[in-house]
């Protein structure tokens, strides 16, 4: 009888799926997605984060939380009313630009920042509406090769960001970047440089703050062995994972970052991303430690850090005439990335599942816009950046799945998240990244659907796809391949090809990159206007 009602309501048999199958599905999607309830919450630690160990711990399990509520509402609210297959988490892309692009490199502070995603979000639900359309018309008036394109060069972004934490690529002053110091691997140890300030502390001698600092070389850090290193571990484990896909064992990223966790843990692996003193971030433990087996498992409890921050003294309470302004360019900029983060990501989930029809347009696709638009204002509300659908959702499609009880089993699954937290914590860098370099490889598949023999796309496409990883942003790639697009058409003289959505987002984006002095054109508006 509940088979019965939950088919009468999802339609799964008349689509030619099963209640098993529609279940079996979700718990495939789930697999192949888990990682973001480690990697966003590391990921965001480090904007949210006090920097201290218990800081770090208790924005980590704060993050966590959002992340998974956030994910459960927007695959709950996309199952039950768009009725289609696609989960949806915190993004991968919007995190990193939270975190390094607004908070990090524009020295927003993350409450402020939380708000403006969650008015961004109010703004993207509007714009969702049936009875708005903006996004949807948006969206098809897009060119379907940059919207391909779009896919890709999340890809390669993503790609780049998982290399760099699995400890193989690094930034280099002459060449940008570079392969890591192999030659250390097994050899040499980490430790912190001659001259670093350790600590500050008062001296009541001179009354003033003092440095204690290294001296006569470096303090050690850790010495490891070649079977220790994070970076061949990490490696090891996304040969491993492409080697269980090929076989057609779901669940293998999942079960990739399992495995190579568990022998991190046994052996105290370096975890390389970890090593700030050697020029990486530094989130985390810089050595792999297995979690205490009484902590494994606990209760939820609500954000101490994050909870309706967005709303308090440091974060809407903190906004004033004097900097109006930043938060309205901080705000745009969320809206203009989780337009086309979103749209794109959706598309190129859409077009692979299987999606999106004859005219190039996604079923549904108000409800599925309306979906992530909802699961992004309880993110900002609880303390997580912008909620979108995620590519891995066609895996799910691939093993069966129909309808939106997809959907609805992937939210469902991510709620365990809140009951592992410790374990989610204790999971190396390395292990998680090689996730991220698997789904960029996934994603990477549709740009062979891109006609490059179209002279007039061709640059265009590329734009997109290597702006993503080159910018460190995926609205840029989609800024500037839209931009590409219609100045070659205008310098073909093929006005008539450039529709009006296009011109306008054209000219805004144009907008947004370029203004008088050091502003844009958005900033030097504001400033008109007394912002």
């Amino acid at each position: 009888m509940e088979n019965a009602k939950a088919d009468e309501y999802f339609g799964y048999t008349e689509k030619g799926g099963t209640f098993d199958g529609e279940i079996r599905a979700g718990f495939t999607t789930f697999l192949t997605m888990a990682y973001i309830l480690l990697v966003n919450p590391a990921m965001l630690t480090v904007a949210i984060g006090d920097g201290t160990d218990a800081g770090n711990a208790t924005a980590f399990a704060d993050i966590l939380f959002a992340t998974a509520v956030a994910a459960f509402i927007g695959c709950t609210v996309m199952g039950l009313w768009a009725n289609l297959p696609f989960a949806l988490a915190p993004g991968m892309g919007l995190n990193a630009y939270f975190t390094f692009g607004v908070v990090l490199g524009m020295g927003i502070a993350w409450e402020v920042a939380l708000f403006a995603v969650f008015v961004e979000g109010i703004l993207f639900m509007i714009m969702s509406l049936p009875q708005v359309g903006w996004r949807t018309a948006m969206i098809n008036s897009i060119p379907t090769d940059l919207k391909i394109a779009t896919g890709a060069g999340i890809g390669m972004f993503l790609s780049i960001i998982g290399l760099r934490e699995m400890g193989w690529i690094r930034d280099d002053g002459a060449t940008l970047v570079n392969i890591a110091d192999t030659e250390k691997w097994g050899a040499t140890s980490y430790g912190i440089p001659d001259g670093f300030c350790l600590e500050d502390h008062y001296d009541a001698a001179t009354d003033s703050m003092v440095c204690d600092v290294v001296q006569d070389g470096y303090l050690e850090l850790g010495s490891y062995g070649l079977h220790q290193e994070g970076a061949i571990i990490g490696m090891l484990a996304l040969i491993a994972i492409a080697v269980l896909m090929a076989r057609g064992i779901r669940g293998a990223m999942i079960y990739g970052i399992i495995v190579a966790s568990v022998y991190g843990w046994a052996v105290g692996a370096s975890d390389p991303y970890n090593f700030y003193f050697e020029g990486a971030p530094g989130w985390g433990g810089h050595e792999a430690t297995a979690p205490a087996l009484a902590s494994i498992v606990s209760m939820p409890s609500m954000p101490e850090t994050t909870l309706f921050a967005a709303f308090g003294d440091a974060g809407m309470g903190a906004l004033e005439k004097s900097n109006m302004g930043d938060f309205l360019l901080v705000m745009i900029a969320f809206l203009f990335v989780d337009i086309f983060d979103t749209s794109g990501t959706l598309y190129s989930v859409g077009r692979q599942a299987g999606y999106v029809d004859e005219n190039d347009e996604l079923m549904n696709s108000n409800e599925a816009f309306m979906s992530d638009a909802a699961a992004t204002i309880v993110g900002g509300m609880l303390g997580t950046s912008t909620t979108t659908t995620y590519i891995e959702s066609a895996a799910g499609v691939e093993d069966g799945g129909k309808t939106g009880l997809v959907a609805v089993t992937v939210g469902v699954l991510m709620l365990s998240g809140l009951f592992f937290t410790d374990l989610f914590a204790a999971i190396p860098q390395y292990a998680m990244a090689s996730a991220l370099v698997i789904v960029g490889a996934m994603m990477m598949r549709q740009a062979a659907d891109i006609d490059w023999h179209d002279a007039e796309m061709a640059l265009p496409a590329f734009i997109t796809m290597v702006m993503m990883p080159f910018t460190y942003s995926i609205a840029d790639g989609i800024a500037w391949g839209i931009i590409s697009w219609v100045a070659i058409k205008a310098g073909m003289g093929k006005f008539d090809e450039i529709n009006k959505v296009m011109g306008i987002l054209c000219v805004l984006m144009i907008m947004f990159y370029i203004g008088p002095g050091d502003e844009s054109t958005f900033g030097w508006i504001l400033g008109i206007l007394g912002f």
